[in-house]
């Protein structure tokens, strides 16, 4: 049988599944890129009742499909939706059962304007919540302030527009310059600490805080908490001048009034030069005219007073005739009142003489000598009891004294060195001495010798 030439010359193929295929690649993929970040915006995203998350990721040319696996999307902190710009840390792989290329998300977070936006509408709704944006605390601005401060950076295109309508408008309104970085790293902490100083300085009547214009991110600073509680805190009233029309911050809503540009902010404050001349004018004719009444006014009534204005001479006749009428009514009163008052005199004696204290006197005399007397009779005879009984007590004293015994020839006798009453003869001791009381005198003896009487 014939060989056929090209079947005996043509090498093997090697056939591949699909399975195979599709596992070699998501290996291929798997070992050539590590774990990485990718950023873009979450498109046809989907939640299954599994917990899983599957979404695109686009960006503008190009999309890959993603799958965020329940653990993972446990611990996200945001909720993810379409629109929404991530930042995910990923894995490259292919799902072989469809031959997908994917990204398998092993986390994720929010990036750019998107975070910052999420940051932003958190603060205004806790703010809000406290009462920080309430219209019933924010303050009227002045109608014509006499300084202006600012806090902006003094090198920016924001404090030019400010001071060109300032000067255009008004310029005899001074302005205090508080210069602070409006964006970046502590800028927010600048702006607050600068609003202090301004209220604490005095110096400003009205304070302009703010910004030309930039991304949400170039504004942050005035998005900050402690920017948002040093206006409200600040005792003077505060303009927010950030960015275009179009942008808001927190601090416009904390500010007592939202400028939509520095310079509608330094138009606000500066009142028209030219307007505030014709007023002036205005009032100026208006003051005339009043001067003018007023001096008509006061003619009229000096002409109406000269005609009641009498002659001097005929008013002090009239004054004299008068000075005598009351002259004579005062001499007639006065004689009243001598009358009266003699009569009441007369009335309040005799009612004096008839209570006369003299025959009451008179009878306390006789009773107080009457009791004199009796007083003394009483002295001498309880005087009389009393020597009486003194010469009793005395009789019956020397009746029992120690000295009318002693007077009979008796004695007392003592130790002389502690005078102990010696009663027994066995007391005392050869050579002791003894002190003997006589009825006149004493007497120091010696003991010579000792009897004792026995019965």
């Amino acid at each position: 049988m014939p060989v056929n030439e090209s079947t005996t010359t043509q090498p093997m193929r090697e056939i591949y599944s699909i399975s195979r295929l599709n596992r070699e690649a998501r290996a291929v993929l798997e070992g050539e890129f590590p774990l990485l970040w990718v950023e873009g915006e979450i498109s046809n995203l989907t939640r299954p009742r599994s917990g899983h998350i599957y979404f695109s990721l686009k960006d503008e040319f190009a999309q890959v499909r993603c799958a965020m696996f329940r653990m993972r999307a446990m611990n996200l902190a945001f909720s993810p939706r379409d629109g929404t710009q991530v930042l995910a840390r990923v894995r490259v792989g292919l799902y072989e059962p469809r031959g997908d290329f994917q990204l398998v998300v092993d986390h994720m977070e929010e990036s750019g304007d998107g975070a910052l936006r999420r940051a932003f509408e958190a603060l205004k709704q806790r703010l809000g919540s406290e009462g920080l944006f309430e219209e019933a605390r924010k303050r009227p601005l002045p109608a014509l302030p006499r300084c202006v401060g600012v806090v902006t950076s003094p090198s920016g295109a924001a404090i030019r527009d400010i001071l060109t309508v300032l000067k255009r408008r008004f310029p005899s309104i001074p302005v205090v310059i508080y210069p602070v970085a409006v964006q970046g790293e502590g800028a927010g902490r600048e702006i607050a600490e600068a609003i202090r100083l301004a209220g604490r300085r005095r110096e400003c009547d009205v304070l302009i805080v703010g910004r030309g214009g930039g991304s949400l991110e170039d504004l942050w600073a005035f998005n900050e908490e402690v920017v948002a509680r040093a206006i409200h805190d600040s005792p003077l009233p505060v303009v927010s001048a950030v960015g275009h029309e179009v942008d808001f911050t927190i601090a416009d809503f904390v500010a007592d009034v939202r400028a939509p540009t520095p310079s509608a902010a330094a138009e606000l404050l500066s009142p028209d030069r030219e307007v505030w001349l014709q007023r002036l004018q205005r009032l100026e004719g208006r003051l005339l005219q009043l001067q003018q009444q007023q001096l008509r006014h006061y003619a009229q009534q000096l002409h109406w007073l000269g005609k009641r204005l009498k002659h001097p001479g005929r008013r002090l006749q009239e004054n004299a005739q008068r000075l005598d009428e009351l002259e004579m009514r005062l001499l007639q009163a006065q004689r009243n009142l001598i009358r009266h008052q003699r009569a009441r005199s007369e009335t309040l004696l005799a009612r004096l003489e008839r209570h006369s204290p003299a025959a009451r006197l008179q009878q306390l005399q006789q009773a107080q000598r009457e009791l004199a007397r009796r007083l003394q009779q009483g002295i001498r005879l309880r005087l009389s009891q009393l020597q009486q009984r003194l010469a009793a007590q005395a009789h019956t004293l020397e009746t029992v004294s120690p000295l009318a015994t002693l007077s009979r020839g008796y004695a007392i006798v003592s130790t002389a060195a502690d005078d102990r009453i010696v009663r027994q003869a066995d007391q005392v001791q050869v050579g002791d001495r003894l002190r003997t009381r006589l009825h006149q005198g004493e007497l120091l003896c010696r003991v010579e010798e000792i009897e004792n009487e026995h019965p």
